[in-house]
């Protein structure tokens, strides 16, 4: 190992951290800068010659950056200043000088190209380490709250190199700043659970832009550019959605820059959604807060709005967006149902009684085969129950796999549907009114506590 150092050394000046990342692999409890000096003080021993510190701007593979990790760390802080995060990561623009002295100095000293560690890794480490120590917060590899990128050549570029006295340890610069804009910072998304139940007919989940215009509210006439007339120049073919009741008070709670509303499938515009409700993720780009006080979002969302209501509103991880969308869930729906002909209430009973535990077999409803693909799937009817209000209406209860056409079950849509309540009261029957009383996980909910996170109201 002294014949490793020696080697180093004589490649020209080097700063305490550049010699001994070489070594990084060897002994633990050490910082680089601890043995670069070590292996510096031993060889001097060794070779019985004066100890000769080396100068911190003196280093020819990192001209000193090596030992700028406290000022970056600095920085790092001050460009997250008002960000409200739990956990981080470092990581580092290197300049290509350095990124090739960093090789040329193994290279020079004939040792294996990958011998201890990056002069990029054991950089982004020191930084990190202070990093978390200045703000009380943890380092996250995988996904941090928050990404901050060091871009050492912006920063070289837009200031002189600073004058550094010291032995070359770790806290030398401690009282120089980074110029403003050397530090990119990057903000993950934060994301809210919860269930929406939705009041009123004809509201969409999601914002529906109007067919004709795209969405501009604007056609041409003969007199040139004028409102559309299919959506009344608003844009869009609904007046509001569930997305635009819940997703921007989310985003504003959070001071965030967008929000996106991710559902756990999608009711029919013309249904209600009611009972548990419907699961729900709304993620929020750019988020400077990420523990609003959920109790007062929850109350403040069902206080304005008059067709939403949330219930169990929580903070979520990112992977509850891909559970909420994936996850295999049945669904319980209430119906009203009217009958061409009279039924009698010993014939409904029995169709029902024979539809109950039946897999029935689903081509693509009419309804919708013009967006979605033409195809021929089996979904299960684990219960259904009703009873007649009078001989040509009646109210349903279902509860079915997920991706049951319960509209087609009970009108058969031209055959479309096997078998279904008309075809074996062999009479027409049309669902009048819909609503959706529970959205449930099949085999597991999905409120699972993996998926959410505990923290504290931001002050």
């Amino acid at each position: 190992m002294f014949e490793d150092a020696r080697a180093l050394l004589s490649t020209g000046p080097l700063c305490h951290a550049c010699l001994g990342r070489v070594f990084a692999d060897r002994s633990f409890g050490l910082t680089n800068v601890e043995r670069g000096k070590a292996l510096r003080v031993a060889v001097a021993m060794d070779d019985d010659e004066p100890y000769d510190p080396p100068e911190p701007d003196a280093c020819w593979v990192c001209e000193g950056e090596s030992l700028r990790a406290e000022a970056w760390a600095q920085g790092v802080v001050e460009a997250l200043e008002g960000v409200d995060f739990e956990t981080y990561q470092v990581g580092t623009r290197v300049p290509p000088l350095i990124e090739e002295n960093d090789a040329l100095l193994r290279e020079e000293a004939g040792l294996d190209p990958d011998a201890g560690e990056s002069w990029k890794g054991d950089f982004n480490r020191e930084v990190g380490k202070r990093v978390g120590a200045m703000t009380d917060t943890e380092v996250d590899f995988e996904r941090p709250d928050v990404l901050a990128l060091l871009n050492v050549e912006r920063a070289r570029a837009g200031a002189e190199g600073p004058d550094r006295e010291g032995d070359g340890s770790a806290n030398a610069d401690a009282d120089h700043s980074i110029p403003p804009g050397a530090v990119d910072v990057q903000i993950n998304p934060a994301f809210v659970y919860g269930r929406y139940r939705k009041l009123e007919r004809d509201v969409p989940q999601t914002e529906w832009p109007c067919r004709e215009c795209g969405g501009s509210g604007k056609q041409f006439g003969d007199d040139g550019e004028e409102p559309c007339e299919h959506c009344d120049g608003t844009g869009y073919l609904y007046p509001t959605s569930v997305e635009e009741e819940v997703a921007p008070r989310v985003r504003d709670a959070m001071d965030g820059t967008e929000a996106l509303f991710h559902g756990a499938g999608r009711e029919d515009v013309d249904a209600l959604m009611l009972g548990t409700g419907r699961p729900f993720v709304v993620e929020v780009k750019e988020p400077t807060r990420r523990s609003p006080d959920v109790d007062a979002l929850e109350e403040r969302i069902n206080d304005e709005s008059d067709v939403v209501e949330v219930v169990g509103l929580r903070l979520a991880t990112h992977e509850m967006v891909e559970r909420v969308k994936e996850l295999d869930a049945s669904k319980t729906y209430w119906m009203e149902v009217a009958f061409d002909d009279a039924v009698d209430a010993d014939a409904l009973e029995a169709a029902l009684a024979e539809l109950a535990g039946t897999t029935v077999e689903q081509y693509t409803p009419q309804r919708v085969d013009h967006r979605r693909a033409n195809l021929t799937r089996e979904r299960t009817v684990y219960a259904i129950s009703g009873e007649l209000e009078d001989d040509t209406h009646a109210t349903v209860e279902v509860h079915g796999e997920g991706g049951l056409y319960v509209k087609e079950l009970v009108s058969g849509d031209e055959g479309r549907t096997e078998p279904s309540l008309a075809g074996l009261l062999d009479v027409g029957a049309e669902v009048t009114a819909l609503d959706v009383v529970a959205v449930e996980g099949e085999d597991e909910p999905f409120d699972d506590p993996e998926y959410l996170r505990e923290a504290e109201a931001d002050d």
